[in-house]
């Protein structure tokens, strides 16, 4: 995901400069006191489980599209990491669910390498008692509970292949 570079000036229209600001190069204009802070992204995603299964979700778009991976997604302006993950099990898998607690924050990174944000990762259970049926809607194209034995290996994420393996070995949140 891109993040535009400002040519000009949002304030005064006058054309950016590179140069050092608290101790980074940044786009600053030299005319006002403008200064373009690159923000990072900041994603959440859930170890939902459930007894002895864990759900996962296919990707439906790229990046990693068909590799399978936690639920989860972008926090949107104003929203509490919790809610975010409540809204984005809503909206890709239509599951309610508890937050329970952070697990991890992982880096996000580009296929460059390049920071881009940061990953929360929170432990989730369903509402319901059973293993609830799943609607894919929203980026996913497939969703599923998986046994730690019956997991996929085609993977997206470094926060997924960790939080995976650790599950597999039999850490339970």
């Amino acid at each position: 995901m891109a993040r535009p570079v400002f040519v000009y000036c949002p304030m005064c229209a006058t054309p950016l400069q590179e140069r050092v600001v608290y101790g980074q190069r940044r786009r600053a204009c030299p005319a006002c006191t403008f200064v373009q802070f690159p923000d990072p992204k900041v994603a959440v995603i859930a170890l939902v489980t459930q007894g002895d299964h864990l759900l996962l979700v296919q990707r439906g778009i790229e990046p990693a599209r068909g590799k399978w991976t936690l639920p989860g997604g972008y926090m949107d302006a104003g929203e509490m990491p919790t809610s975010a993950l409540q809204r984005e099990l809503h909206e890709e898998v239509n599951l309610s669910v508890q937050v329970r607690h952070l697990l991890e924050i992982f880096p996000m990174v580009t296929t460059s390498g390049a920071s881009q944000g940061i990953v929360l990762a929170f432990h989730a259970v369903p509402l319901t008692p059973l293993l609830p049926e799943l609607r894919c809607e929203d980026d996913v194209c497939a969703a599923r509970w998986f046994l730690p034995h019956e997991a996929p290996t085609d993977l997206a994420f470094d926060s997924t292949q960790q939080l995976l393996a650790r599950w597999q070995a039999g850490w339970r949140p």
